[in-house]
């Protein structure tokens, strides 16, 4: 496999993506200097939260996301695919339906199958950090409003 790591910074409210430089290209292989992403080269942060992808197969992704204090992800769905959130710093709140709100912090997991409510608002002092696992891919988008 080929992946390419790319700095996408995702305009949540516009929908808009804004492609930054290419960060690493490799292909994946079973040698694990191929396999590991150090979260210090890959996280970024921006005006808006940021989402960097930082590999792809032919059945999932997986994309490292920055929110600074105040930043959030609106609450969206994706109707054929599963996103499972590895929370790695940061404490924030969690949107699982429209209108409700649950604490997240650092060590938490948290599972959205197909067509679930997700989203997120960095409520810390610190950067919030997760990895995102999406699958299966492509994946599909749709917002979720009031």
């Amino acid at each position: 496999f080929t992946t390419n790591r790319i700095i996408i910074t995702w305009n949540i409210s516009t929908n808009d993506c804004t492609r930054g430089e290419n960060v690493m290209s490799k292909a994946i292989t079973n040698d694990f200097e191929t396999r590991r992403y150090r979260l210090a080269e890959v996280a970024k942060s921006g005006d808006v939260a940021t989402r960097t992808p930082i590999y792809a197969t032919e059945s999932t992704s997986g994309v490292v996301w920055v929110l600074k204090p105040g930043q959030t992800i609106k609450p969206h769905g994706h109707a054929k695919a599963d996103d499972i959130w590895i929370c790695i710093q940061g404490e924030g709140v969690f949107y699982p339906a429209i209108g409700e709100e649950r604490p997240i912090e650092k060590g938490d997991v948290i599972v959205s199958a197909k067509g679930m409510c997700h989203g997120m608002k960095n409520t810390g002092t610190e950067d919030f950090i997760f990895v995102g696992i999406l699958a299966p891919v492509p994946a599909d988008y749709f917002p979720i409003e009031k």
